[in-house]
């Protein structure tokens, strides 16, 4: 059983849950896990693993239109260094900062793989699902895409310091913020633009028309040698953290005046269906 059907199995008795954060009272609450072998690659400091692994829940926050409050983590390893668990914390607090939030802490624990669990809590009158597409709407992006493939390329080619700074995304809670009169339905591109317009027009009821060009990560372009590379690292890695959300066709200029990072028009909302250029868009992305 994969994450996906495991969460369907538990959906009925959870209901609360769902989105990309759960909604308790105006609160919206996530957590998340990473592992050094699956989510850190050589070379990936303890900076921007903090960073990294509490802008990974910030960004669930972010999709739900909220305002971040506050993030915590577990942090387990085989040994507690002290510059390392330091550069940790600090990765956090700076990934915090960055959005109006505060880290407060969490836990310390021994592992055999270095390991962390974080929480990220933020507060929301009304919150933005992923289920109020409609046909005609219009899906955007935030940002550009393919910034994890590429840092990962970069690790593989020895180029750690490069490589660091692409991994610290910035969560996009500000635009997730300002999305929220406009946005329709929304969520994170955490697993993928293709896996997450597949999310999106599945709880919605409804399909995606997307068209080219989109915005690749000009990081992607200069490390690719092939257009079936770009695509993969483009439209199926995942790990990218930006914004998918569909918006009423009238509301997209005043939206992209409101937001502070690009948006990108990439299609229109349809009965049914995820296409790309007219073609079927394969249901894959990261899985974890």
């Amino acid at each position: 059983m994969d994450e996906r059907a495991a969460l369907a199995d538990l959906a009925d008795r959870l209901p609360n849950a769902g989105d990309d954060c759960a909604v308790v009272d105006g609160q919206v609450i996530t957590t998340d896990m990473l592992h050094e072998r699956t989510d850190f690659p050589a070379g990936t400091t303890r900076y921007t693993a903090g960073w990294r692994a509490v802008g990974a829940s910030l960004s669930d926050v972010a999709a739900m239109g909220a305002d971040a409050t506050a993030a915590v983590a577990a942090y387990g390893a085989p040994s507690f260094e002290a510059g390392e668990l330091a550069a940790f914390v600090d990765g956090a607090e700076d990934v915090c900062h960055a959005v109006g939030a505060e880290y407060v802490g969490g836990d310390l624990d021994s592992h055999d793989e270095f390991t962390v669990a974080t929480t990220a809590i933020g507060s929301v009158a009304a919150p933005v699902h992923r289920s109020g597409a409609s046909p005609g709407d219009a899906v955007c992006v935030t940002g550009t895409l393919g910034r994890s493939a590429a840092a990962l390329e970069l690790f593989d080619r020895g180029d750690t310091n490069r490589a660091n700074e692409l991994f610290q995304f910035e969560p996009r809670v500000r635009a997730g913020t300002a999305l929220r009169p406009y946005a329709a339905a929304m969520m994170d591109s955490s697993d993928g633009l293709a896996r997450s317009l597949h999310q999106l027009a599945e709880a919605s009821g409804c399909g995606f028309a997307i068209e080219a060009p989109l915005p690749i990560d000009p990081a992607v372009d200069e490390l690719t040698d092939t257009p079936q590379e770009r695509r993969e690292s483009g439209l199926f890695f995942g790990e990218d953290f930006e914004l998918v959300c569909t918006l009423p066709e009238p509301d997209v200029s005043e939206a992209r005046e409101a937001v502070p990072c690009p948006l990108h028009r990439i299609g229109t909302a349809t009965e049914h269906g995820v296409t790309l250029d007219g073609e079927t868009f394969p249901d894959r992305g990261y899985s974890h």
